[in-house]
C-alpha cells in the first residue's frame, strides 16, 4: 500500500462522530494525536493554535455550562463572525448534511422541536468525554485562524488513525465568552472551535450516516 492510499484510508475513516461512549481516552493517546498534529504547516512556523483539553469531572462541568447556555437562549457572541449566508452548493450540501442527520435520528423535517433538541447535542458535546477547545493569537487574526484551520485538519486525522472519533464544533464559538472564562483564557486568545472526542458509540444512529464529497472538477480551476 502506498502512502497516498493510507492517507486516503484515513480521510474516508474519519467522520463527524455524533455519539460517543463514556470510556475515557488515555492521556499517552491524546498526546500522541496533538504531537503528530502538531506538523502541519503554518505562516512564517508561527504554529499559533493551542488546545485546552477537558477530562472527568472537568468535561461533565463545561458541558453543564454549554447546555445551560445555550438552553437559555443566550445571544451568540463569537470572536469571529459567522458566515453571512450559504448559497448555491454550499446551501446544498449543508442542507444535505442536515437532512441525513434528521433521518438518521428519526426526527422529522418538520418537527422543529425535534430540530431544536438535537441542535442542543452540540451543546452537551454528543457525550463526548474529552473537549478540545482550539484558540488562537488575537494578534494573528484570520490568518492564525486559518492556520489553525490545518490543525483541527490534522487533529482529527491522528485521532482517526489511533482509533478515536471526533467531530469539530463551531457551534460552542458561538459562546466565546463563556468559553474563555471557563478555560481562564485572556482576551488575547481567539476561540475558534472545539473539537468532542472519545471512542464511537457505532450503534448510536446519528453515526449511521456519511457526507458525500464534490468531485475533483468541482474545485479545480485550470489556467491554461
Amino acid at each position: 500500500m502506498t502512502q497516498i492510499d493510507t492517507l486516503n484510508d484515513i480521510l474516508k475513516a474519519r467522520h463527524s462522530c455524533r455519539g460517543f461512549r463514556p470510556d475515557p481516552v488515555p492521556d499517552a493517546v491524546i498526546t500522541q494525536i496533538v504531537k503528530t498534529a502538531r506538523h502541519v504547516p503554518s505562516w512564517c512556523n508561527a504554529q499559533p493554535w493551542q488546545v485546552s483539553v477537558t477530562k472527568g469531572a472537568g468535561t461533565e462541568a463545561f458541558r453543564q455550562l454549554m447546555l445551560e447556555t445555550a438552553s437559555a437562549g443566550g445571544v451568540p457572541q463569537p470572536d469571529l463572525p459567522w458566515p453571512k449566508g450559504y448559497s448555491g452548493a454550499y446551501a446544498e450540501r449543508r442542507r444535505t448534511c442536515g437532512f441525513q442527520l434528521y433521518d438518521a435520528v428519526g426526527i422529522d423535517k418538520s418537527d422543529r422541536k425535534g430540530r431544536q433538541d438535537q441542535m442542543l447535542r452540540n451543546y452537551a458535546l454528543f457525550d463526548a468525554p474529552h473537549v478540545a477547545i482550539v484558540h488562537s493569537p488575537a494578534e494573528l487574526g484570520p490568518y492564525g485562524a486559518m492556520d489553525s484551520g490545518g490543525f483541527v485538519t490534522a487533529f482529527t486525522l491522528a485521532a482517526t488513525a489511533l482509533g478515536v472519533a471526533t467531530v469539530p464544533q463551531a457551534a460552542i464559538a458561538a459562546y466565546a465568552p463563556q468559553v474563555r472564562e471557563y478555560f481562564e483564557l485572556g482576551e488575547d486568545r481567539l476561540v475558534l472551535c472545539a473539537i468532542s472526542f472519545g471512542y464511537a458509540d457505532v450503534d448510536h444512529p446519528a453515526n449511521q450516516f456519511r457526507t458525500e464529497r464534490a468531485e475533483p472538477s468541482d474545485i479545480i480551476e485550470w489556467k491554461e
